[in-house]
């Protein structure tokens, strides 16, 4: 485990899981299922094709703030997109530098066309603590004189 690592490990890792809704949605809609399926950001689906991205932020920041109802107001109006993707081969480091450049906290994940999967800020952060920890556990096997080599 390493920051090296493509997101790849991350995806083998967690669930399969990939929620979506249509652009003609309702928030409202977009918002429930976001509880129900405890997920903080649903992608944007047209014909098996990704067409946008629905957050929490999206929800508060175009929704409630601007003082809309989310029982009238479709999902393709708040939606972000162009969505920035990635390949499953990227690596963790370079998520996250995306992410960190880009101020978003997921990224769908797109193979030949096809959302495979999506990873969040969330998921890489697991990945890394455990990669020091394992990295941590190692250094002490090493000064113990346990370290195999």
């Amino acid at each position: 485990m390493k920051p090296a690592d493509s997101i790849r490990f991350i995806l083998e890792h967690k669930s399969g899981d990939v929620w979506s809704l249509p652009p003609d949605a309702f928030v409202y809609e977009a918002i429930k299922m976001m509880s129900e399926k405890q997920v903080g950001a649903l992608l944007v689906m047209r014909n098996n094709k990704l067409v946008g991205f629905i957050s929490e932020r999206d929800y508060a920041r175009k929704v409630i703030l601007q003082g809309k109802s989310s029982r009238d107001t479709f999902v393709s109006e708040i939606m972000s997109a162009p969505v920035i993707t990635v390949s499953s081969a990227q690596t963790i480091d370079e998520c996250m530098r995306l992410m960190t450049a880009n101020r978003i906290r997921h990224l769908p994940v797109v193979e030949h066309g096809q959302v495979t999967g999506i990873v969040s800020i969330g998921d890489l952060v697991r990945w890394i603590i455990s990669s020091q920890e394992e990295t941590i556990h190692q250094l002490h096997s090493y000064i113990a004189g346990a370290y195999p080599g």
